[in-house]
């Protein structure tokens, strides 16, 4: 591809670079947008936009082709994805047959856990959704604007509340752990176990009101391209400045917090079983001990940081 800016017949906006495939009777040209913007014509701006999986794989799905003759990316997202569906509907499945138990449903950890396996499934079928729907719709052309806006409100939305979910959860029953770990005896299971339905409720309101922002921000884009003769509707999400700024923070927040929450109780957790070890091996050494339950305990603190790759 060679640039001659279309000789002067540039369609492209926002200063972007129009490439034709030939100086002499060129039958094919293509915008080259600038940073921030986007769109066949470069019409678009992203600054405002929040990142979705719209604009990472929806230009590279060709329209009316099937999925053996699409670009190599979207095979390869296609295939990627579905490993990781069924791995993940697996790895939430297992969790459930194990916590349902009457006897670990008795204890506040295993509720929570419970309900963060049961929150991965749905997290695992909820993106499943949203991932075949962008490639049907873009394949088949898909223009029911009810259908698209209703999924557009919902679907990220409530991966967002699952996410978020997920996380506090985990930070609760990390939290459990370390306060069983300092009462030991005088730990009440069946008060914590009464608190824990309370504070699961309790979160999932919380969780809701502040992203309640996402869905009401969230619009269907008309994209109309002329020289292909076809049109492709996006589902796009738009904040003000003061809104991306609040958003960045609510994001972080739930980032950051149940990852330090592990973090802090693996720690609590290693120095108190540390601590009672060195009443009992009196002989001991507690630098030797403190690295006997590093080892013992090292699980919980590894754990935090896939959880931190997988959101």
């Amino acid at each position: 591809m060679i640039m001659y800016n279309c000789f002067g017949q540039n369609n492209c906006e926002n200063g972007a670079y129009c490439l034709q495939n030939s100086a002499n009777c060129p039958q094919t040209s293509i915008c080259v947008c600038p940073k921030c913007f986007y769109g066949t014509r470069c019409k678009y701006s992203s600054n405002l936009f929040e990142i979705s999986l719209d604009s990472i794989l929806g230009y590279y799905i060709q329209l009316h082709r099937s999925i053996s003759h699409q670009a190599s990316i979207v095979q390869i997202s296609v295939a990627l994805t579905t490993v990781m569906i069924i791995v993940g509907i697996t790895d939430s499945v297992l969790p459930i047959i194990t916590f349902k138990t009457k006897e670990l449903r008795k204890t506040s950890c295993g509720l929570y856990l419970l309900s963060s396996s049961i929150v991965t499934l749905l997290l695992m079928i909820i993106f499943a959704l949203k991932f075949w729907i962008l490639i049907i719709a873009q394949m088949k052309n898909i223009t029911n604007e009810l259908f698209l806006y209703i999924q557009c409100l919902s679907i990220d939305f409530l991966l967002r509340i699952g996410l978020n979910m997920n996380q506090c959860l985990n930070a609760c029953a990390a939290i459990e752990r370390a306060i069983i770990t300092i009462k030991r005896a005088n730990f009440n299971q069946q008060k914590n176990a009464r608190m824990a339905k309370y504070i699961i409720f309790i979160l999932l309101l919380i969780i809701i009101v502040t992203t309640i922002h996402d869905p009401i921000h969230r619009r269907l884009l008309n994209e109309n391209d002329n020289d292909l003769e076809e049109t492709r509707i996006w589902r796009i999400v738009i904040y003000s400045i003061n809104l991306q700024k609040f958003n960045l923070f609510i994001l972080m927040f739930y980032f950051f917090v149940p990852f330090l929450i592990n973090i802090i109780s693996a720690l609590i957790i290693i120095i108190m079983t540390t601590r009672k070890r060195t009443i009992i091996q009196k002989r001991q050494h507690y630098k030797n001990l403190l690295c006997e339950q590093c080892l013992q305990h090292k699980h919980l603190i590894i754990a935090p940081f896939p959880l931190v790759l997988y959101d």
